[in-house]
């Protein structure tokens, strides 16, 4: 099937011939996006170019890092994991693709279906950081893993996927693995977002700027400490567990 291009005011999108429709609602998504941060944003990128995959093996054939990084992520969250980033493009599954991936979960659907939008926030919040848009390839992936949790967490808010993400975070807390404070790279999919849920709760979304704004040198301890000014982290840190048994219990 032949590749063609759909354009908006801000944004390129490559697709299938097949796929035009729903190109477009792509990008009359990634367009709301924009306009609903750009306040948060003064920088934004004038354009952005996104490329839609029919099935996971183009993916993969775009960034062979793909089936490490899922392997990598917590299966619960692995699913939700659909696209990558790159300085010239923003290569994601199609939305055909993405409706093939849902799980029978409630909300599985919902949250893959702003995929774009998350990918695209999180474009953003790199492009604001210099040591993480700046950096070659191999030190820039090795800081985004670092930063999984701020990266994936504030994305994953501001598109909204984490109103939908409770099956799957129930999903996950019935595991058994007791996640890592803050969230690594293997779970930062679903838990980080109802970390940054706290903080905006607590000190507002200019917080969530500001912890995504500067990623400066000193690590998660740091930001954190930063971001939750007044609040010990062991008290950040029980509130934020505390939160993911709600959600896992339904309540």
């Amino acid at each position: 099937m032949a590749w063609i291009e759909s354009q908006s005011p801000h944004f390129h999108c490559r697709h299938s011939s097949a796929y035009t429709a729903d190109a477009a609602r792509v990008l009359a998504l990634l367009e709301r996006t924009r306009a609903r941060l750009a306040p948060q944003f003064p920088g934004l990128a004038p354009e952005a170019t996104f490329v839609l995959h029919d099935n996971v093996t183009s993916l993969v054939l775009s960034n062979p890092l793909m089936p490490l990084l899922w392997a990598a992520t917590a299966p619960q969250a692995r699913r939700y994991v659909t696209g990558w980033s790159g300085k010239r493009e923003l290569h994601v599954l199609s939305p055909e693709a993405l409706r093939a991936r849902a799980s029978g979960v409630t909300g599985s659907h919902e949250m893959l279906a702003l995929t774009p939008a998350s990918l695209y926030v999180r474009r953003l919040l790199i492009q604001s950081n210099p040591g993480l848009w700046e950096s070659q390839a191999p030190r820039r992936v090795a800081r985004e893993l670092q930063w999984a949790w701020v990266l994936d967490g504030i994305a994953r808010w501001h598109s909204g996927e984490s109103s939908y993400a409770r099956g799957a975070i129930g999903q996950r807390m019935r595991d058994g693995r007791r996640p890592h404070f803050p969230p690594r790279m293997r779970d930062a999919p679903l838990l980080a977002a109802p970390l940054i849920d706290l903080l905006a709760g607590l000190h507002g979304s200019a917080a969530v700027a500001e912890l995504g704004g500067r990623l400066r040198p000193g690590g998660a301890q740091a930001a954190l400490a930063r971001a939750f000014a007044g609040r010990s982290l062991a008290t950040v840190e029980s509130d934020w567990r505390g939160e993911l048994r709600r959600l896992a219990e339904g309540r």
